[in-house]
């Protein structure tokens, strides 16, 4: 699968997707902002999938908007940073949330520096995994400016609101082992690609459909009524309960490992 700016490799169920624009840091130019928007429906068709991990080339995971080469400026400024009243994204939005929305669980490897808009990025996955020294940076004070590629989101969910306001105010630069501290990153490893690798095979080991769902339930319900709550988890396990892998599940017994059909949920 190629695109301009991002590689993919899928090896056993597993997506590779690697943000390469190493000269640059993988910082985020137009086309890297079209590939990060367009590569999770890409991958969505492929329902033989069952994990992503996402890491930058080079130095950096990414250092967060290219200025110049984002083209924020004219037409094509409208058109990108723009939208219509009833479009929930704009282009930098979409970078992010499109892996949001993926229906499979999506780990990013974080190494050199994380800034920006490419923290957002690394905040739309399921699973944040980095070196202890790596750099972060909520960093778009620094230009005058507010995370606007969902990060208020994201940042919510995992954040108080006083540190989110601090770190966002400040724009502060702190290391990895700062960020599990906030609670930012899922855990720390000298090499994060293996450990998301690890991580990967783990999950590969469930029912695409119950990842699927796990993280459908959470995104749509984790500020939702109990009510609203109950109802969502009813209907998806409802599903589930009716779906192939379910029965694969039951077919091969407490102690078996059931060979997974395809992903039928998302």
């Amino acid at each position: 699968m190629a695109q301009e700016r991002i590689r993919v490799e899928v090896v056993d169920g597993i997506a590779h997707v690697t943000l390469d624009r190493p000269d640059k840091m993988n910082s985020l130019d137009l086309p890297m902002l079209q590939a990060l928007a367009s590569v999770p429906e890409q991958l969505a068709r492929d329902r033989s999938i069952r994990v992503v991990i996402l890491r930058g080339e080079g130095r950096a995971f990414c250092t967060g908007l290219d200025f110049a080469g984002a083209k924020l400026s004219g037409l094509a400024g409208v058109r990108n940073f723009g939208k219509l009243p009833w479009q929930k994204t704009n282009l930098f939005q979409q970078a992010c949330w499109a892996w949001r929305e993926l229906p499979v669980p999506v780990i990013a490897a974080l190494h050199g520096h994380c800034y920006g808009g490419g923290l957002q990025v690394a905040l739309a996955a399921d699973f944040r995994i980095t070196t202890p020294d790596c750099k972060l940076s909520i960093m778009e004070a620094k230009w005058g400016l507010i995370p606007d590629m969902t990060g208020a989101v994201t940042l919510r969910e995992l954040l108080p609101m006083d540190v989110a306001k601090r770190l966002t105010m400040t724009a502060e630069v702190f290391s990895g082992t700062d960020a599990l501290g906030y609670g930012l990153v899922t855990s720390v490893a000298d090499d994060p690609v293996a450990a998301a690798q690890d991580l990967a095979a783990q999950l590969a080991e469930r029912s695409p459909d119950a990842l699927a769902a796990t993280k459908k339930l959470f995104h749509s319900t984790w500020t939702s009524s109990a009510h609203w709550t109950f109802w969502v988890e009813s209907l998806l396990q409802l599903r589930l309960l009716r779906g192939v892998n379910h029965r694969l599940a039951r077919a091969a017994g407490r102690d078996g490992k059931p060979a997974w059909g395809p992903r039928s949920v998302g």
